[in-house]
């Protein structure tokens, strides 16, 4: 991402398709991430401070850099690698996306 030799890690539960957007994202950029199964309902201490505000999946962690919410994590994949962009180049279009991706995010 903004340094490919910085490790990256996703915190994830399996049963979850917002996470399954992540990693989708994830492989579409060409990022090797490691992937960190979480228990949602006995959260492990490294989720518990990574994510102290909701304490919930999915969590990003790009070296010391960590981004949380799943939205943001991927503005975050697409900014720092440009190679096949997640989102259109068109400003009308882009905010279409985000728009239909909020409200997934919301059911």
């Amino acid at each position: 991402m903004a340094r490919q030799d910085e490790e990256v890690k996703l915190l994830g539960f399996l049963m979850s398709p917002i996470v399954k957007r992540m990693e989708w994202a994830l492989k579409l950029k060409g990022v090797e991430y490691e992937y960190v199964e979480e228990d949602i309902f006995n959260k492990s201490p490294m989720l518990l401070e990574l994510h102290p505000a909701h304490k919930e999946v999915s969590v990003l962690v790009h070296g010391d850099k960590v981004i949380v919410e799943s939205l943001l994590i991927l503005e975050y994949v697409d900014e720092t690698r440009k190679q096949c962009p997640l989102l259109p180049r068109h400003p009308y279009h882009k905010a279409m996306v985000r728009f239909w991706a909020s409200v997934s995010e919301d059911e």
